[in-house]
């Protein structure tokens, strides 16, 4: 087998994801992660349909679904704070639901015997040579690998380094996103609450970890309106005045230690890979939520790494074969996200009211079953193929156009 060193940056879920599948296959992997340590809570990630089969066959399903958060329904609130309606679990929480963080440290734990893992450090420079990849670190001594694996996020340094700038590929979405851990002072029970008024939503929801509530933030907004220097200073100033639970949970994001805030976007490349380099998960197709992206990612390293295997190591033939492979999930991702904001915090009263009586049709249960269908269609898009491993020589004689059956869904 060829290209047998891969270097893949990125230690949240998707890199881990790909590492997994390639010690699988006898690669020798290594991971880089600028972060010092593994990130930890973080919104919670689901899984359903297609997805859910490549944790059953990393033999993982059942340690997520120990440590799932067994999400109940979401409820939706008036501008009084009132209970309107809810949208069933299945919703938002798929099938299996598991906090980010949580999702993260199961991936290490499944690879960190078999793949070198190096924190605390960053590509600083990628350089193609007929033999590997060239690569320096902010730290670390430059080193040559096979082939490189950008699997570091929404704002990739690899996808930087080797596609071009982000603003070739970025699209703004006209909304943010501010997440953070507070007391559950609402006593929420497995339960989700989502709140509105025009322009912004507030989501209230608490599951295992009875103490604590997660809350996002989600708002139309003018990024040049947005004083990066003090985020809390913007959110606090953006959410007053605004009655039902918001002031008391702003002030618990004063004293909130992991504040997370993002513009949603999305990115549109036209290729995931060049030369020896491939993207997966958010640095390739970054959708943004509502997407899928987490089981897209999973799936996109199970596919990255069987077709290597199966071209025995040779990036010429598996690139070109992943990227028709993972295209159609990816493009479904971000066509269904793209609703994501307007959704979640319609800017006008007209906005909500809409929104609120489309939802409680589909939520209703002549309609839920409709409702879980159409978000499984998008799920189902990347079905897992079984991969054979072949010889080289079997590799590089197949027809590189020839499309490949997929599993049923």
């Amino acid at each position: 087998m060829r290209n047998k060193t891969v270097l893949i940056s990125g230690a949240s879920i998707a890199g881990p994801a790909t590492a997994f599948w390639l010690n699988r296959y006898g690669f020798t992997t290594t991971v880089v992660e600028r972060a010092p340590e593994l990130g930890k809570g973080g919104q919670a990630v689901d899984f359903r349909g297609a997805q859910v089969e490549v944790l059953r066959r990393m033999g993982l399903l059942e340690e997520v679904r120990r440590n799932q958060t067994a999400m109940g329904e979401q409820r939706i609130l008036d501008a009084d704070g009132r209970h309107v309606f809810s949208l069933p679990s299945s919703f938002a929480a798929g099938e299996v639901e598991i906090q980010r963080g949580d999702l993260s440290r199961i991936l290490y734990e499944a690879t960190k015997d078999r793949t070198e893992y190096v924190f605390g450090d960053r590509i600083t420079s990628l350089t193609e040579t007929g033999e590997g990849v060239r690569v320096t670190f902010a730290h670390g001594a430059p080193r040559t690998f096979d082939l490189v694996v950008g699997a570091d996020g929404l704002h990739s340094g690899v996808r930087t380094l080797a596609f071009g700038p982000e603003e070739k590929f970025r699209k703004d979405m006209g909304y943010s996103f501010a997440g953070f851990t507070a007391p559950n002072h609402l006593k929420l029970d497995h339960v989700g609450l989502m709140y509105n008024l025009p322009g912004r939503g507030v989501m209230v929801a608490s599951h295992r970890n009875g103490a604590e509530a997660t809350v996002g933030l989600v708002f139309a907004t003018d990024m040049r309106e947005v004083d990066r220097r003090d985020i809390k200073k913007f959110l606090a100033e953006l959410y007053r005045g605004i009655g039902w639970e918001v002031p008391k949970l702003i002030e618990a994001m004063w004293r909130a230690d992991d504040l997370f805030f993002s513009p949603l976007c999305q990115m549109h490349l036209e290729h995931y890979t060049r030369g020896r380099i491939a993207l997966v998960g958010d640095a390739g197709w970054g959708a943004g939520p509502g997407g899928s992206g987490t089981g897209m990612a999973m799936a996109a390293a199970y596919v990255l790494a069987g077709e290597l295997a199966e071209a025995g190591g040779d990036h010429r033939v598996a690139f070109p074969r992943y990227e028709r492979e993972v295209r159609p999930g990816a493009e479904a991702g971000l066509k269904q996200a793209k609703n994501t904001g307007p959704f979640l915090a319609p800017k006008t009263a007209k906005g909500i009211w809409l929104r609120n009586q489309m939802h409680r049709l589909l939520a209703s249960k002549m309609m839920v079953a409709q409702l879980d269908k159409m978000a499984l269609k998008a799920a189902n898009v990347l079905a897992p193929s079984d991969y054979v491993v072949a010889t080289n020589e079997t590799a590089s004689s197949r027809d590189m156009e020839a499309p490949r059956p997929k599993a049923a869904s």
